[in-house]
């Protein structure tokens, strides 16, 4: 079925955001009240979320008090958290060198910047508590994009249960963590909400600044640039092409700036070798699948992230036969096609896929036609089932989420 409002959600007099053109023109009221509409519009699903993360603390916290493991720590200043910590204090790395596992080139800037900038306003917060604050912060922005994303495409109803969706994933409690995946997801939201919207600074601004936070970036400032430039089939206007100009500037800076910083063209790739992370088609993530699946008994942790990635690619199948707009088909594909194209390493990929919300509308869609006990219940059980993965993320596998 083509994306459009839900019959029971959407106003009368709205034409349906499917029917609507790229670019079509809005009304335009006063930013104040447009926002504060928005908020008012998108407060449910915020509470929503809001209350499915608090779930997963009060699972987590006395689990971890329980482990004699400090909650602080894990939260602002573990595995890549020290790392973004590191770069905000010390910058970053001169030279390649030889170790696996040891640049810190491989990690983007936006992030360390944020956290260099709040820690000279606030010096006197503990070790990570700004980082953390920046995640706490841009994962409602996030929740408010997502929610937006899927108001726009199939009304109220559906855009908060696809908000809480994204807080219930088995991963999410990296959320509310020292990680990029927030801001990341926060960018990719309103960027793709501003592709659907025809705003295309905005989508191609923010889509730039994606491509300053994680390496999958690339993916939506091709999400971007290739609709602004089919935009451009209905006549010619500066603004699309301005974004699709915009959309990858971000990304293609840093890895221009990395190359410049070795001394060689293909720096940031020899950065990523030496983490031993590189495109292979497919070749790595299928031999671990049929290890897992077929010759070892995995530990829940894996087991979990390759259900993840096999749920992932059925979710993608669906979008596709729902014929999703373009921009987030591109994105969630790229996206997909990188995480599961990579030799790198196996147990993140189920993070890296936090961004790629829209593979949620499926299930979004067919929870919001449910009836609203069936939904509830599905729903409960989601967050609770995410509750349990997040304490078992950071306390029973012994590694990085």
């Amino acid at each position: 079925m083509p994306y459009g409002p839900l019959p029971s959600t959407a106003a009368p007099s709205r034409v349906p955001a499917s029917r609507r053109p790229l670019g079509a023109a809005r009304p335009a009221p006063g930013l104040r009240r447009r926002a504060a509409r928005a908020l008012r519009q998108a407060s449910p699903a915020l509470l929503a979320y809001a209350a499915v993360r608090t779930l997963g603390l009060l699972v987590f916290v006395p689990w971890a008090h329980g482990e004699r493991r400090g909650v602080r720590h894990l939260l602002m200043a573990s595995w890549d958290c020290d790392w973004y910590l590191r770069i905000a204090s010390q910058g970053y790395a001169h030279s390649l060198g030889t170790a696996y596992d040891a640049n810190n080139l491989a990690f983007f800037p936006l992030y360390p910047l944020l956290v260099r900038a709040g820690d000279a306003l606030v010096p006197a917060l503990p070790r990570g508590a700004v980082g953390l604050g920046v995640s706490l912060l841009c994962s409602f922005l996030a929740a408010w994009g997502i929610f937006a994303v899927g108001d726009r495409l199939y009304g109220r109803r559906a855009g908060v249960v696809l908000a809480v969706l994204w807080g219930s994933l088995p991963v999410a409690l990296v959320q509310w963590m020292g990680y990029t995946e927030s801001l990341f997801t926060a960018l990719t939201a309103w960027s793709l909400h501003a592709v659907l919207s025809g705003r295309w600074l905005w989508a191609g601004s923010l889509a730039a600044l994606a491509g300053l936070t994680r390496p999958t970036g690339v993916a939506l400032a091709a999400a971007v640039s290739l609709t602004a430039l089919l935009a451009l089939r209905r006549g010619f206007s500066p603004r699309p092409l301005l974004g699709a100009l915009l959309a990858p500037a971000g990304w293609l800076a840093y890895v221009a700036w990395v190359g410049l910083r070795l001394g060689r063209w293909d720096g940031y790739f020899a950065v990523q070798k030496l983490w031993r992370n590189k495109w292979d088609g497919g070749v790595e993530t299928v031999r671990r699948m049929q290890a897992l699946l077929m010759t070892e008994r995995p530990a829940l942790f894996y087991a979990m992230v390759t259900a993840v990635l096999l749920g992932s690619v059925v979710l993608y199948v669906l979008s596709v036969a729902d014929r999703q707009p373009v921009p987030l088909l591109v994105f969630t594909g790229l996206l997909l096609l990188i995480v599961l194209g990579s030799s790198g390493v196996y147990f993140p990929r189920a993070r890296f896929l936090l961004p790629g919300f829209p593979l949620l509308l499926p299930l979004a869609v067919a929870l919001a036609r449910a009836r609203t006990p069936v939904m509830v219940t599905l729903l409960t059980a989601a967050a609770l089932g995410s509750a349990a993965f997040g304490g078992h993320m950071l306390l029973g596998w012994h590694g990085p989420p």
